[in-house]
């Protein structure tokens, strides 16, 4: 399979019709090799406009969903980005192209052990990958610039959100009954706000189907 091609298609025919203009982040979709983040036996589909089954119950985001998620949250260069649930790594990879620094937080070590182990052989040294509970978010770096979920969850635990610097962005889509919304986050002057940003489906992160929450 010509995966080069794949990439070119998947930028043109899937990221850029949905509004996602940021040169830094189209270059990145460009270059990165999905496959590589994906089994083997599967590299085929690596591209498909919908999310890429990885095993253990976990998936890769389609790349319109990583690719606008990307694009809401806005990371800079200066900007340190937790990532939760970053499976095998590519949103962490992705936003690695955006942002000074990126925590990748992952629950399943064979996981984090894969993610570890591509990043390297990409040659991604911004990226910290570490395991730990998903649900508690990673305080240790805290606060974050951003925070990105890697999949959907039901609810944005307070927990989490409270991990969120001032001026900081936290994005992820957010499934009830059945609807998916992305959405953004943003603390203020120490309040949170949220706003809806554009339809979305993607399956659950572990642990997250029902969490206490910070209430909009």
């Amino acid at each position: 399979m010509d995966f080069a091609t794949a990439r070119y298609n998947m930028v043109e025919g899937q990221v850029r019709p949905h509004q996602v203009n940021d040169e830094t982040l189209i270059s990145a979709l460009a270059a990165l090799p999905r496959e590589a983040f994906v089994p083997t036996e599967i590299q085929g589909i690596a591209y498909v406009d919908k999310e890429v089954p990885i095993g253990e119950g976990r998936y890769l985001m389609a790349p319109m969903v990583t690719a606008r998620l990307a694009e809401t949250a806005a990371p800079g260069p200066d900007d340190l980005v937790l990532v939760i649930g970053s499976a095998t790594g590519y949103g962490a990879a992705v936003l690695s192209h955006l942002a000074g620094a990126v925590v990748a937080l992952e629950s399943d070590a064979g996981l984090a052990q894969q993610a570890a182990g591509i990043l390297t052989g990409l040659g991604i040294d911004t990226v910290a990958v570490v395991e730990g509970d998903l649900q508690k978010g990673y305080p240790d770096q805290a606060p974050y610039d951003v925070i990105f979920f890697d999949g959907a969850v039901t609810e944005i635990p307070d927990e989490i959100s409270g991990q969120l610097a001032e001026g900081g962005r936290l994005v992820s889509v957010v499934t009830g009954g059945g609807v998916g919304k992305a959405v953004l986050v943003s603390r203020h002057r120490g309040g949170l706000s949220s706003l809806d940003v554009f339809d979305a489906t993607t399956p659950l992160l572990p642990g997250f189907e029902t969490q206490k929450a910070f209430v909009f």
